[in-house]
């Protein structure tokens, strides 16, 4: 009968003892999440036949804990072009796998592509989950999806995309992540060149120069890679242009459409004493904030540009800068609630408490329409202190303002008329011959309007001429 009881004891305490480690087990697991070698596989091969291509990733447990990776799922299920094996294991969806301690798994990822089905977008994503510890973390997984020229950049990976020289305009270019003009290089881009820009990527132009050499016929346009009908009057499908520090640079002829800022400009080389910007026969549209910002000391002259419906200002000017424009129409018409026209010679970072001011050594507005829907289409708002110039010249200009301004620099203006544009809702300002726009501009150099007419003298306000 001791005998006995001692057994029972002893089952008992062996359960009990593997009860407590059975506890203790689910204790054991790391309560942290994973790292990964990539935030996103880039699968750069372009494909102009079928083909298949792989790659891999690493997924990092940086803790002395072992974890759990409760589900692993590609996204894009069976229909996806990607194909994982996770460790050995091939298929879509993976459960309870765990890493060691320190240690790491491989994860390689296939992609096959049918190029000829001319029904792929110009980049092909999907994306794997992976849940650890109720949290869902993602590697995004991309591939070209058509023969062009594309750009990739991952700053975080520090993968940069330079560009210098010129583009070719035989194939489309396709821009993900950035595309990079770097200190002290050039880059040309010639007439007929289509660039389309993935989401949130950006043409980065720093401390160098970018010249847009289009056409009246051969425009080179700037818009985002999704051209599916939904997504035409999209705006925000990109950033933008966004020139740093920049050497003397031109745009001529181009579309810029459906970004979030068309052309930002930020600075300029100290070096330069001309314009940061020359841009002439260009047309900005549908952007989410600016048309055109000048930040902070840059310096653009633009001729024959048309620049509308955009989500907050045409032209926005900020902590200073120089402007010239002429026989510019600088429009509302969007759904913004900001004036066409912003100026501003500072800005007040309230986090910091501080008050950037900077000098607008030249203001100059000729021959410019500035109207759209609200009652007050321009914004004036400066700070004048010592060592800080201000030089404003408005000429012969229409614009719409619930105040008729009195000072000095506003001479001959419209105010207020109606420019009876064909109809701003599809883009057409084009006007009859009823319209204020009509023979009341001011001779100036600029001889042609942006289809290419000869101008009349006296010219017509604004970047269209009637003849």
């Amino acid at each position: 009968m001791k005998i006995f009881k001692l057994f029972l004891s002893i089952i008992i305490i062996i359960a009990l003892y593997f009860s407590n480690t059975g506890c203790s087990k689910k204790n054991f697991f790391s309560k942290n999440n994973l790292s990964f070698s990539v935030d996103t596989l880039v699968f750069d091969t372009v494909f102009t036949t079928i083909g298949s291509t792989t790659k891999s990733f690493k997924i990092y447990n940086p803790e002395s804990k072992t974890v759990q990776i409760d589900e692993v799922e590609l996204m894009g299920g069976e229909n996806s072009p990607f194909r994982m094996n996770l460790d050995g294991l091939i298929g879509h969806n993976f459960s309870n796998i765990r890493i060691e301690g320190n240690d790491s798994l491989f994860v390689f990822v296939e992609v096959t592509l049918d190029i000829n089905s001319q029904t792929l977008p110009m980049i092909v994503e999907d994306s794997i989950r992976f849940q650890t510890n109720g949290v869902d973390q993602y590697v995004k997984l991309a591939v070209w999806g058509q023969d062009m020229y594309f750009h990739y950049t991952n700053f975080q990976a520090e993968i940069f995309d330079f560009n210098e020289g010129v583009w070719p305009n035989d194939k489309p270019h396709v821009i993900y992540g950035a595309a990079i003009v770097d200190s002290a290089k050039s880059l040309t881009i010639p007439e007929d060149t289509k660039v389309y820009l993935h989401k949130n990527s950006i043409f980065y132009i720093y401390k160098s120069q970018l010249n847009i050499t289009g056409t009246k016929d051969k425009p080179v346009v700037f818009q985002g890679d999704r051209l599916e009908q939904d997504y035409q009057e999209v705006t925000g499908q990109y950033y933008g242009i966004y020139f740093r520090e920049a050497l003397p640079s031109i745009i001529d002829y181009a579309l810029i459409k459906n970004g979030t800022s068309g052309v930002h400009l930020y600075s300029e080389d100290p070096t330069n004493t001309g314009y940061t910007l020359t841009m002439t026969n260009t047309i900005i549209q549908n952007q989410a904030r600016y048309g055109v910002f000048i930040y902070s000391g840059a310096k653009v002259k633009a001729e024959n540009c048309i620049i509308s419906k955009n989500g907050t200002h045409a032209l926005l000017v900020l902590e200073g800068g120089d402007f010239n424009f002429n026989h510019c129409d600088l429009l509302g018409y969007g759904s913004s609630q900001n004036p066409a026209v912003g100026i501003s010679n500072f800005y007040t970072n309230y986090q910091t408490a501080t008050t950037n001011v900077g000098s607008i050594n030249e203001g100059v507005l000729y021959n410019c329409v500035l109207t759209g829907n609200l009652a007050t289409e321009l914004a004036i708002d400066t700070i004048q202190m010592s060592g800080v110039n201000l030089n404003f010249d408005f000429k012969n200009c229409l614009i719409k303002s619930e105040t008729i301004q009195t000072d000095a620099f506003y001479q001959n203006i419209f105010w207020n008329n109606n420019p009876l544009f064909t109809d701003p809702t599809i883009y057409d300002f084009s006007f009859s011959i009823n319209s204020i726009l009509h023979g009341n501009g001011i001779a100036s150099p600029v001889v042609t309007d942006i289809l290419g007419n000869p101008r009349n003298n006296p010219p017509d306000i604004g970047a269209i001429e009637l003849n």
